[in-house]
């Protein structure tokens, strides 16, 4: 009697799903693209250097990871304009920064160090996701610097997918 399934209760489980996914819109956009390329880079560096003799760096692609899907999930779920309480785009900036630094580093120490395939690997995976944390830095702060050029005037930040600032800073 248990076998028979509720036709709803698929439609349901769909729809769930579909909630923590990104949005098309999104997932199709420069940032979305970025974001989902550095979820995608970090989790298979972190499975390079786990299974590696480099098992010591695993924090980073680790910590990166879930810095990425966090903003990935907030960006696309629209959560950045129910939480004013950052300005998320020098909070992404700074998060771009500093793992394209370390990645950078744990990369060279990786291929140079460790003489294991899977180190080399997660370091060749390092060395990529330096990159597409770099090229998103480069991005933000350019889109930061021509909004504070502006003098910080225009009633939207610098993303396009951020936010719009309050007006209680004109009372």
């Amino acid at each position: 009697m248990g076998d028979i399934e509720d036709p709803d209760s698929s439609g349901a489980r769909q729809s769930a799903l579909l909630s923590v996914l990104p949005s098309k819109e999104f997932a199709t956009s420069r940032k979305g693209m970025l974001l989902i390329a550095e979820v995608g880079l970090s989790f298979i560096s972190f499975l390079c250097f786990a299974a590696s003799a480099a098992a010591a760096f695993v924090t980073v692609p680790l910590l990166e990871f879930l810095g990425a899907i966090f903003l990935l999930f907030a960006y696309s779920t629209k959560f950045n304009e129910r939480f004013k309480g950052f300005c998320w785009p020098l909070m992404d900036f700074v998060r771009c920064v500093t793992a394209s630094i370390i990645y950078f580093i744990i990369s060279i120490m990786a291929v140079s160090k460790y003489a294991d395939g899977s180190s080399k690997a997660a370091g060749v995976f390092g060395f990529i996701a330096t990159i597409v944390f770099a090229l998103d830095f480069y991005l933000i702060f350019n889109e930061l610097a021509s909004f504070l050029k502006q003098g910080g005037e225009s009633t939207e930040e610098p993303s396009a997918h951020q936010d719009n600032f309050s007006d209680s800073d004109s009372d």
